[in-house]
């Protein structure tokens, strides 16, 4: 029987992202650096990952608190072995409405008809330039557009839905907002813009290096007046718009200059196991030894239910220099976007 949780906020339990795989074959200067994740970076052994058995039993105790969609992250999740076979198992969930990836792409035209089969609704694929030698310097291992592309068009062939997430930093991509906006558009895909943001400690971030929504809303008025559309749920992160000439979407993640910490309905589960109530958490709550040491599942769901109770996170709508500085985040390779 599910039970719905809220945090001290009255914030529910809606949404549930599951990183599956701490690596990732992309090195993008704001998430997985290359100066910092070299060649000889300690990745996580496949022992210390959840297994699929350990991912299915958690999301199973979710469903209960309350949980509606799955998000699977990584890394970069299709490293994951065999992952259209905990596709197949989460899709068997009562209760789940919606399970989703969000990828580089890369590896979409060799699995996604896979996926698609094995109940997978929806992909976010992160693209943040289309030019050739602005999206070679970001991701860090000189991979061309077209391997993303070629990626998008294998999963919108196996029919499902894509969207674009395109991270954008000032003085590196910013340049490729209206290209980005018109190839999407040419697409029918929809391009969500995402505030440079300081998650981890890695990135070298500073709020001078922040393109706003403002900025780039302005920006896409350019290719066509922009009419908002209402959000489709309560938690719905994307501020979303749609281009007067079409049915196609934008939208705008703003966690910088308009936070949306009141809504946030969302758990973060690592790689290795571990809790996370906030993208920008200090620390993580062990599932993985609960699990392990033969915890029932009511004293899972229990203990669950005990931190989402006790929830108070709302770092956005607190940011300052001083905690942009000193407070020790958890990396995004690490907890997942």
């Amino acid at each position: 029987m599910e039970h719905q949780v809220k945090d001290t906020f009255h914030r529910p339990l809606r949404d549930l992202r599951i990183s599956v795989i701490d690596r990732c074959n992309f090195r993008c200067s704001y998430c997985m650096p290359a100066d910092i994740f070299g060649d000889d970076y300690p990745f996580m052994p496949e022992s210390e990952l959840l297994s699929f058995d350990e991912i299915f039993s958690l999301a199973q105790s979710f469903t209960t608190l309350g949980v509606k969609k799955i998000r699977i992250t990584g890394g970069e999740p299709l490293l994951r072995k065999n992952l259209s076979h905990l596709i197949d198992r989460l899709s068997s969930l009562e209760g789940i409405h919606d399970i989703g990836l969000t990828t580089n792409g890369v590896f979409l035209v060799k699995q996604a008809k896979q996926l698609k089969q094995a109940g997978l609704h929806r992909v976010n694929v992160s693209l943040d330039a289309i030019e050739e030698s602005i999206f070679q310097s970001m991701n860090g291992r000189n991979m061309k557009p077209r391997a993303v592309l070629n990626g998008i068009d294998a999963a919108l062939d196996a029919g499902l839905q894509v969207k674009v997430n395109m991270v954008v930093q000032r003085g590196v991509n910013d340049g490729q907002i209206l290209p980005m906006a018109e190839y999407c558009k040419d697409k029918g895909i929809t391009l969500r813009f995402i505030e440079y943001m300081d998650v981890g400690q890695t990135n070298g971030w500073n709020f001078s290096d922040v393109v706003t929504k403002k900025e780039i809303y302005d920006q896409l008025t350019e290719i066509a007046p922009l009419i908002p559309v209402e959000k489709a749920y309560f938690g719905e992160v994307a501020n979303r718009y749609r281009y007067s000439d079409s049915d196609v979407e934008t939208g705008f993640i703003s966690s910088v200059s308009d936070t949306f910490c009141s809504s946030c309905t969302r758990a973060r589960i690592s790689a290795d196991g571990k809790l996370y109530t906030c993208l920008f958490a200090e620390h993580g709550h062990d599932l993985r030894s609960l699990l392990r040491e033969g915890a029932s599942e009511e004293q899972v769901e229990q203990y669950l239910t005990s931190i989402w109770n006790h929830r108070s996170d709302r770092y956005s709508e607190e940011r300052t220099e001083e905690t942009v500085r000193n407070r020790k985040k958890i990396e995004m390779s690490y907890i997942g976007g």
